[in-house]
C-alpha cells in the first residue's frame, strides 16, 4: 500500500471536519440527505484540498454556496479563507454566464450556415469533427465549470479533476476498509 499524497491528507482532514458538521447539525437525516450530505462535504473538501486554484474547484465552491443552507457547512471547511474563494468562485460564473450566451448566439448562427452545406460536407474530415465536438461538448458537461473553457484548458482542467477524483476515491475506499476491519473485531 503506498503512502498517502498530501492532497489525500488534506482531503481526508476536511471532509472528516465536514462529515462531523454535518452529523452534528442533524441528528436524524434520511438516507438521501446523508448521501447530499457525504457528497456535498466531499466535494467542497476535494475543492477546499486544491485551494481553488482550478476552474472545476472554483465552480464547485460556487455550486456549493449559492444554496443557503449549505453556507455553514462550506464556510466550516473553507476556514478563514471562505469569503475570499467564494468571492472569486462567484465571479466566475459571472463571467461564464456572459461567455455561455456568446458561444450560443455564435452557435445558432453557425447552424444556419451548416445546414445549407451539409449537403456538400459529407467528407470523413467532417464527420470527424463533429465527433470531436460532440466529445468535447460531454466533457464539458461533466467537468464543473467546464462550460466556459477552451478545448486546451477543458483538457488541462479535466486532468486535474480526474487525479483529484482518484485521490477522492482511494481515501474513501481506505476509510471504507478501516470502517470494515474496526467493525470485524
Amino acid at each position: 500500500m503506498r503512502p498517502p499524497t498530501s492532497l489525500e491528507k488534506e482531503f481526508l482532514k476536511k471532509w472528516i471536519m465536514g462529515l462531523q458538521l454535518c452529523s452534528s447539525s442533524k441528528k436524524e437525516m434520511s438516507f438521501l440527505e446523508r448521501k447530499k450530505a457525504i457528497k456535498l462535504s466531499a466535494d467542497v473538501a476535494m475543492a477546499s484540498a486544491r485551494n481553488a486554484t482550478t476552474r472545476w474547484s472554483r465552480a464547485l465552491i460556487s455550486n456549493a454556496s449559492k444554496d443557503d443552507s449549505n453556507k455553514g457547512l462550506v464556510e466550516c471547511i473553507l476556514g478563514p479563507e471562505s469569503e475570499s474563494l467564494k468571492r472569486t468562485s462567484m465571479s466566475l460564473v459571472l463571467c461564464n454566464k456572459r461567455n455561455r450566451s456568446k458561444k450560443i448566439l455564435r452557435k445558432s448562427c453557425s447552424i444556419r450556415r451548416a445546414r445549407k452545406t451539409s449537403s456538400q460536407m459529407v467528407m470523413a474530415s467532417s464527420i470527424a469533427r463533429r465527433l470531436v465536438k460532440k466529445r468535447t461538448q460531454v466533457l464539458k458537461s461533466l467537468v464543473p465549470g467546464g462550460g466556459s473553457m477552451s478545448e486546451f484548458s477543458l483538457i488541462e482542467e479535466t486532468l486535474d479533476y480526474i487525479l483529484s477524483l482518484r485521490a477522492q476515491v482511494d481515501v474513501m475506499r481506505h476509510l471504507a476498509n478501516a470502517t470494515e476491519l474496526l467493525n470485524r473485531k
